[in-house]
Formats: C-alpha cells, sequence, structure tokens
C-alpha cells in the first residue's frame, strides 16, 4: 500500500467484481469477487481482499484499467496489455505512445471492434486488441472514452468530439464548452434517447450538454479540475483536485463529501457493486486508494 502511497499521483482505479468462480487449478486462484486493480507510476496493483492488501503484478506506469470479468485491459506508457485471467498473464501490443483509456464493443463476440485513446489522438482495432491503426482523430490527447451506440463520445485535449459512425467521421465541436483539456465524462444510461452528458474541463468546473454534445452550459464547480464524473440515477459525483463532491440535482448545486479526505485530490472513483449499491466505493487519489462503505461520507 506504501508503494501506491508514494506513487499515485497518476492513480488510476478499477474493479473486476464479476462473482464468478475463481480459477480452477491456478496455483494463485484468484477470487474474482474480491479482486480490485490499481494503477500508479510504479506499476499494476492487484489485491485479492477488497482492498486489504496488494501486490505489484507489473512494473511500469499504468495509465488506465478496464476489467470486463477474466479480461482485463491496461493502458500504460507503451501500448496496451491484455489478459484473459483476471492478471495471471498478460500480452503486450506496443503502440508507441501512451495509452491514457481504452474501450471495447459492449458485444465483442460479435463485434472485436476495441478503441483506444492515446496521448496523440484515436487508434482502432478490428481485431480485439490484437492490432491497432489510427483514426481521423489525431494530434490530441484522448482521455476518456464512452460508446453507448451509435454514438462514440471522446473527451480529448480539444474538448469532446463526437463519433456516429464508429470513428470514420466525428461533428464539429459543440458550443459553450470552454477550451482546454476534458479529462471526465458522464453519460446518461440512455443516452441514445435521452443524450445528456457532463464533462470536467480543464479548471473550468462542470459542463452539461441535453442535446449530444451540440450546445453546452455550465453546471458549477468553477476553478476545479475535475478528474472523474460517476452518475448513479439522480446523484452526480466529481473527484476534483479539492476532493470529492455530490449534487443531487444534476449540478445546479454541489456539496463536498468525504470525512478523511481533507487535502486529498481525488483521482478515479468507482462503485463496483453499482447500480444495486451505491454505499461501497473506491477512491484513487494522490494518497493511495480510499474505501467508503456508506455512500461517501466517510473514508479510510
Amino acid at each position: 500500500m506504501s508503494a501506491i502511497r508514494r506513487c499515485a499521483l497518476a492513480a488510476a482505479l478499477a474493479g473486476a467484481v464479476t462473482f464468478s468462480l475463481p480459477l480452477v487449478g491456478a496455483q494463485n486462484p484468484v477470487v474474482t469477487s474480491l479482486t480490485l486493480f490499481a494503477g500508479s507510476p510504479a506499476g499494476l496493483w492487484r489485491s485479492g481482499d477488497w482492498g486489504g492488501r496488494w501486490e505489484r503484478v507489473r512494473p511500469g506506469a499504468t495509465r488506465t484499467i478496464l476489467p470486463l470479468g477474466p479480461r482485463v485491459f491496461v493502458g500504460n506508457e507503451d501500448g496496451v496489455l491484455v489478459s484473459e485471467d483476471f492478471g495471471q498473464g498478460w500480452t503486450e501490443v506496443v503502440v508507441g505512445t501512451p495509452v491514457l483509456a481504452v474501450l471495447p464493443s459492449r458485444y465483442p463476440q460479435s463485434d472485436p471492434t476495441v478503441f483506444a485513446g492515446t496521448g496523440t489522438g484515436l487508434l482502432k482495432s478490428d481485431d480485439g486488441g490484437r492490432s491497432f491503426r489510427p483514426t481521423a482523430l489525431g494530434e490530441t490527447a484522448v482521455h476518456r472514452l464512452e460508446w453507448p451506440g451509435p454514438a462514440l463520445v471522446i473527451a480529448t485535449g480539444r474538448g469532446v468530439v463526437v463519433s456516429e459512425d464508429a470513428a470514420r467521421t466525428f461533428h464539429p465541436a459543440g458550443e459553450g464548452l470552454p477550451a482546454g483539456e476534458v479529462r471526465a465524462l458522464a453519460l446518461s444510461s440512455f443516452f441514445a434517447v435521452d443524450p445528456v452528458l457532463f464533462a470536467g474541463v480543464a479548471d473550468a468546473g462542470v459542463f452539461r450538454s441535453r442535446d449530444g454534445g451540440r450546445t453546452w452550459s455550465a453546471s458549477g464547480l468553477e476553478g476545479h479540475a475535475v478528474h472523474d464524473l460517476v452518475w448513479l440515477g439522480p446523484i452526480l459525483y466529481a473527484a476534483t483536485d479539492r476532493g470529492l463532491f455530490r449534487s443531487e440535482d444534476a449540478g445546479a448545486k454541489w456539496a463536498r463529501l468525504g470525512e478523511g479526505m481533507a487535502g486529498r485530490a481525488a483521482l478515479r472513483l468507482m462503485f463496483p457493486l453499482a447500480p444495486s449499491s451505491g454505499a461501497e466505493a473506491f477512491l484513487g487519489t494522490d494518497d493511495g486508494v480510499f474505501r467508503t462503505t456508506d455512500g461517501g461520507l466517510h473514508w479510510t
């Protein structure tokens, strides 16, 4: 845990909560219902007991983590790592640039598309992540990816970009969003019929779009650098450089959360049991990984 704390400036947090059986016959069985992954500049870490103890499974800076059952995608300083067994073994695809975000199709058995956001643009794989090629979106960092279908929503160094055809073409930037890097996105659960989304822009706070990114308006937390946004039902959470905030009215008003979090930058927030429960959460910070069991009121 101390190594994560010392090197957590680029911390990312993700959870493999699949509630399946341990890997039969493995030398060190993985209890998947209790497995968490955390990334830092010191490497990729795994906990097999819901964050009680951590082991480093890969050295080297980790930029993003996406567990999907036994398959785990990791973006590092040079490409994409893929594990098919909860992080026991890894295959690396070198792309020659830091990978900041990874997102496969929601239907990998029929659509093997995988997108990778890098420091210099968006890459696309048509073979399940075994190889990647450039798309028309280049010369900007790609920090976050959301693909509710058919829209692909992309948080970049130059704002929010939307594609309706799997990254072949892109809509012009929407009006009302200030210039600056977008590092956080949160979309409506029914985006195809309710195209509402929130974005965190540089240190300008949170912005909201009601029309799929065509127009934007300010939605609070001005002067805060927003690193992550999570939208659970009526409640919107924002992890910022000044701590964790919650809004119960879609960003009209915000309240600071987190006894035990004073003075810490909140970087990545995860509710591993959502949507069944929003009480349990993990938070990656500049001082390690924190856990709450009461929806963010208290942290340890």
